[in-house]
């Protein structure tokens, strides 16, 4: 019988690099993956579904929730504070579900003190010209905010050496191979599959041992 253990993937990117695009393309080409579902204080936007985006709550209640030490991860982003459930990641890894994590690099740090052999992924755009234009088309913030974010994305990006994989997202049909690879490539992994069917090689070790005339 194979041992349920599930893969935590990590993806990270500047505001407007194409992540959250990234992601749904990989969720739709792969229903062993699942998306972890943020807790936020920031506002419902027009659109939004709470529990599918996001778990919307007040600020008072996720300072609650994180005074009971309910979050593996959280931080405060343009004011408005994230936070990812350590009960649900632990439970769905635990039932063999592989999880992907859409969260900033330092979400990303602190989550790999939980889980050391996190896989991280991050997203680059192809060019600064090219990160304002998705910020202005996307038409969801004032020029000052757009701003702001090209600034903080060269902080992000500084953080790129924490990840194990950069993917380039020029064009997105590409991007998504690359992303739906390097999923495939780390369940395949040695160390993954000699854990998750153990009992499969110790039975066709045994086999082998008893055909052995010399055993």
């Amino acid at each position: 019988m194979a041992i349920k253990t599930g893969c935590l993937f990590i993806i990270s990117a500047p505001s407007g690099a194409g992540k959250t695009s990234l992601v749904k393309a990989l969720l739709k080409k792969d229903s062993r993956i699942s998306l972890s579902i943020s807790y936020t204080s920031r506002p419902q936007r027009t659109g939004e579904t709470n529990g599918c985006d996001y778990h919307f709550v007040d600020e008072e209640a996720f300072r609650r929730m994180q005074a009971r030490g309910e979050f593996m991860e959280s931080a405060e982003v343009y004011g408005n504070l994230y936070g990812t459930s350590q009960k649900w990641i632990n439970d769905t890894i635990a039932s063999g579900q592989d999880i992907l994590l859409e969260i900033d690099c330092q979400g990303a740090k602190q989550v790999r003190r939980f889980f050391a052999h996190a896989i991280g992924i991050f997203i680059l755009p192809p060019s600064n010209i090219v990160l304002e234009e998705r910020l202005i088309a996307r038409d969801q913030d004032t020029a000052e905010v757009i701003r702001k974010r090209l600034a903080a994305a060269r902080e992000e990006v500084s953080h790129v050496n924490e990840f194990d994989y950069v993917i380039i997202n020029d064009e997105l049909e590409k991007a998504v191979n690359d992303i739906v690879s390097i999923v495939n490539a780390e369940r395949l992994k040695r160390e993954k599959q000699i854990i998750k069917y153990q009992a499969l090689i110790a039975q066709l070790t045994r086999n082998c041992n008893s055909s052995n005339p010399n055993s």
